[in-house]
């Protein structure tokens, strides 16, 4: 089993912050790590995103203007090296330059060993001098440093996903989470399918699915002989997929699951945490991101939901939509979630099932 720093990769709106909520109970053994490369990725000189690229103020008042990918690369490292095991709860995208254009190493990490030679006559991990990768790493970060993390993936339906995302970025919530407009490149999907498969093809996942989970869809294998199996080498890690909806229903079947398959010791009460230290403690590693966190902020407990998620029609869907956001923000969250289902679905089809 592998003892890894645990990175559980996810796309905005996924409960992923519940979800995270839940093992910050286990303060004992692990240091959870909240969004640590959003710093990186929209406010630091190495900055991806254009959301803050002309709001200056924006990047310094939060106080991460000058904080690069190596700055939390060594923070995540430091972190582990108190004795804890780091648990990282962060956005795929974080790491990719949007709109699906090609990555290069952030030049705080692309290091001499990383990218070769000054005149390029050589190249280590596939990179060569000018951080141009030749492995299809999609990703900013080398290859060395993603075999560091114990990687696991949890999903949610975009037709729930992005209409909550949505609503963060329009009145009244936009006032106060700072997202002024809706963008697209930032449902996060195609990045986590993106990151999966390069992990997988790197064998930093699988080859074994983690138990339970369905076999790939046709055309994705994953090197198992029965798609289930797990019997693992020491250090291999299973193909760990999480859906938001299983979370929501069966949340202690849910979290025992991701327990067996990262090591972690499961206990009941890591399911409730209505005292004032734990409250204290949320609201400060949540504050940076005030307003999409105020659900897990203001709960008690993570217990099942009451009645099963009826799945709308596309009409009851897009009147819902339009009565809410209007004509425009319907459409908007229509295309959004029509041009992410196939990401999602190639992803579910790795899921745990329960």
């Amino acid at each position: 089993m592998s003892n890894k720093p645990i990175f559980v990769a996810t796309h905005p709106r996924a409960c992923s912050t519940a979800f995270e909520r839940v093992f910050m109970t286990r303060r004992d053994i692990l240091q959870c790590a909240h969004e640590p490369f959003g710093d990186s990725f929209y406010y630091g000189p190495e900055r991806l995103s254009e959301r803050y690229a002309q709001n200056e103020a924006a990047r310094e008042s939060s106080g991460f203007s000058k904080t690069t990918y190596k700055d939390v690369v060594d923070r995540l490292e430091r972190e582990g090296s108190k004795g804890k095991r780091v648990l990282i709860k962060d956005m795929a995208y974080y790491l990719m330059p949007p709109d699906g254009k090609a990555a290069t190493l952030a030049p705080s990490v692309a290091t001499e060993k990383t990218m070769g030679s000054a005149n390029g006559d050589k190249q280590v991990n596939g990179t060569a001098s000018n951080g141009i990768k030749a492995d299809g790493n999609p990703t900013v970060l080398p290859l060395d440093v993603l075999r560091k993390y114990h990687f696991t993936f949890l999903i949610r339906h975009p037709r729930r996903g992005i209409p909550s995302f949505y609503r963060c970025t329009v009145p009244p919530l936009d006032e106060i989470t700072g997202f002024a407009s809706f963008m697209p490149n930032e449902a996060g999907y195609l990045e986590l399918r993106t990151l999966f498969d390069y992990l997988r093809k790197q064998n930093i996942v699988g080859p074994s699915l983690a138990p339970g989970a369905e076999a790939p869809m046709s055309g994705a294998t994953n090197g198992a002989t029965n798609g289930i199996t797990n019997g693992v080498a020491k250090d291999q890690i299973n193909i760990t997929v999480i859906d938001a909806d299983d979370l929501l229903d069966k949340p202690q079947e849910v979290i025992q699951a991701f327990c067996r398959e990262t090591g972690i010791e499961f206990h009941p009460d890591m399911l409730s945490w209505d005292n004032p230290e734990d409250q204290e403690y949320v609201e400060r590693a949540f504050e940076k991101w005030i307003g999409f966190h105020n659900d897990a902020i203001q709960s008690t407990s993570l217990s099942p939901r009451k009645t099963h998620h009826k799945v709308s029609c596309v009409v009851t869907e897009d009147n819902e939509w339009r009565e809410k956001y209007g004509e425009e923000g319907q459409k908007i969250i229509r295309d959004c979630v029509n041009e992410n289902i196939p990401h999602y679905q190639y992803l579910k089809s790795f899921a745990i099932k329960f």
